[in-house]
């Protein structure tokens, strides 16, 4: 009846901010070009132009935890007025976590998952569902990323 409703951004407004190009849109040929929202503020994209503007392309949204337990670089932890903050690529991207406790479990979790994968490096033909220690951070992860 009165008051203004928030539109979303028209396709060609939506634009993201990486670390090295400063703002990117995503290109008009991307599926997800005409997508006005997303619900978490990350995408990984595989490609990535510039002609009139730095676009990107084959972009998916990517929600807070599979972003801290796979994405590069490593996890810092630390308290910020009064916050506990969770942090990725030198402090460039940050999550508040709800509670110390959260912060430090989804850092070792972290840690765990590094060295499964460098294990599983070293060992080729490791079955991770099969030993009892990768069985159970791989559960621990799925239980996580379904259920945030």
């Amino acid at each position: 009846s009165t008051g203004a409703v928030k539109m979303q951004p028209k396709a060609e407004e939506l634009k993201f901010v990486t670390k090295n190009d400063g703002y990117v849109y995503i290109h008009p040929s991307s599926v997800n070009y005409q997508t006005r929202h997303f619900e978490s503020p990350y995408l990984v994209y595989h490609e990535k132009i510039k002609t009139s503007r730095v676009f990107i392309r084959d972009c998916s949204m990517v929600s807070v935890y599979p972003l801290v337990l796979l994405g590069g670089g490593q996890v810092h932890m630390q308290l910020q007025k009064g916050a506990f903050v969770i942090s990725l690529d030198d402090g460039w991207i940050q999550f508040v976590a709800a509670s110390h406790q959260v912060a430090e479990l989804v850092k070792e979790l972290r840690c765990e998952l590094d060295q499964l994968l460098q294990d599983k490096i070293k060992n080729p033909s490791m079955d991770l569902c099969m030993c009892p220690r990768g069985s159970r951070i791989i559960g621990m992860i799925v239980k996580l990323v379904t259920t945030q």
